[in-house]
């Protein structure tokens, strides 16, 4: 039996000193290493053996993390994990508080493919593994052929079409060996609330940035914009999740959602949730009011949606541990979880073919302010996001 912690942790805007990532935005030298400092301790923390991380500009910023979460890491085991000669060096104590290094870890980072110059970065993500990778990593940002959502009037008439050709940030897919199971882990970051406003041929900028002359029906449409991406994301993330369902291989998605878990781009991903009993429904194609489905008929769609469906870390925890309140988000007084852990019915309890399950569920949010508190410029350098971890166990036998 294996025992794992995996994790999603939005860092917000990791990028080395001096360097301009967004218009005017950039770090200085102290600024960055207070910031590489305060990720690494968070780092420490967790001390998970699988991280997907959102946000990430620069690879070698990243393993500037690392590093430094492995001397923190290595300095705490030399002053709290006895040596041999103690009797007591055999406590299981000891082992729960040893660190365990990242030196032979796997990274894999994908870079977004709009990044840009000076000003006009672009954030990627990558996944830090203790156990390796089997296979190469995959990358889904810009797509081979553009997805097509065709609209239809009300009345029947073609309404037009949405087309997605490249994602917001790139999707990261590894194939994680863990015990004697291989677990494909999906890494997202979709389109933010942020809301998208085209910018005319010539002009400056858009006119719904200008918040003097403030455009309120323009400023929505952007919103509308947004969403509409960000769902036709989930769409292309949940195409892939379902490739590695179909073939019968455990998944785990981790990530920002920039949604709440009941979101329809949320729900997208995780796939529909079942009614209870399918044998009251009419069927549909019914020839009178009477035609339901049968009770054979029911098992099967039950079991068609089931296997293809996704459940959250964070609602499995609540319901197993009755806590009924977790978020990983705060601004204007708005405390949500956008962040999500989501995984295959491979790890539900009652499943009966489960090849493991969830422990335990963590969340680091005490750093968190709402926009409004006094301490909130401490998010410039902090992630604006709380780290999320699940506990899970895998397989037979002992550890």
């Amino acid at each position: 039996m294996t025992r794992f912690t995996i994790a999603s942790f939005n860092v917000k805007n990791l990028i080395e000193a001096e360097e301009e990532y967004y218009r005017f935005e950039e770090y200085t030298p102290e600024e960055y290493a207070w910031k590489r400092a305060w990720l690494a301790d968070q780092l420490l923390t967790m001390n998970a053996d699988i991280v997907c991380f959102q946000e990430i500009f620069s690879e070698d910023a990243l393993r500037d993390v690392i590093i430094e979460t492995d001397e923190l890491g290595l300095a705490a085991n030399e002053a709290v994990i006895p040596d041999r000669s103690k009797r007591y060096a055999r406590k299981a104590i000891f082992r729960k508080l040893a660190y365990e290094t990242y030196t032979e870890a796997a990274l894999a980072f994908a870079p977004n493919s709009f990044d840009g110059g000076p000003g006009q970065r672009r954030p990627g993500v990558a996944i830090l593994s203790r156990f390796g990778f089997d296979g190469l990593p995959e990358v889904i940002q810009d797509l081979p052929e553009p997805l097509d959502i065709p609209f239809s009037d009300l009345g029947g008439a073609d309404g037009g079409s949405y087309r997605l050709s490249r994602l917001s940030r790139p999707i990261l897919k590894v194939r994680v060996p863990v015990g004697d199971q291989v677990v494909t882990v999906f890494n997202c970051h979709l389109k933010s609330k942020l809301g998208e406003f085209p910018r005319r041929e010539g002009a400056a900028f858009p006119p719904e940035a200008d918040l003097v002359n403030y455009d309120a029906a323009g400023r929505a449409m952007g919103s509308l914009r947004a969403a509409l991406r960000r769902m036709a994301e989930a769409w292309v993330l949940r195409r892939a999740i379902l490739d590695e369902l179909e073939a019968g291989n455990p998944v785990m998605v981790l990530g920002d959602f920039n949604d709440s878990e009941h979101a329809v781009s949320s729900e997208i991903i995780t796939g529909e949730a079942p009614f209870k009993n399918y044998a009251w429904m009419r069927r549909h194609d019914a020839k009178d009011r009477r035609d339901r489905y049968s009770d054979e008929e029911d098992t099967i769609v039950q079991e068609a949606i089931g296997k293809v469906r996704l459940y959250s870390a964070e609602k499995l925890f609540v319901k197993k541990s009755l806590r009924d309140m977790v978020y990983t988000s705060a601004f204007g007084g708005v405390f949500e979880s956008i962040d999500q852990i989501l995984m295959s019915r491979h790890f539900l309890p009652e499943f009966a073919d489960r090849i493991g399950e969830m422990e335990y569920f963590s969340v680091l949010n005490d750093h968190l302010t709402d926009g409004s508190h006094p301490e909130a410029p401490y998010n410039k350098l902090a992630s604006d996001h709380g780290q999320i971890m699940a506990h899970m166990v895998i397989g037979d036998g002992d550890d």
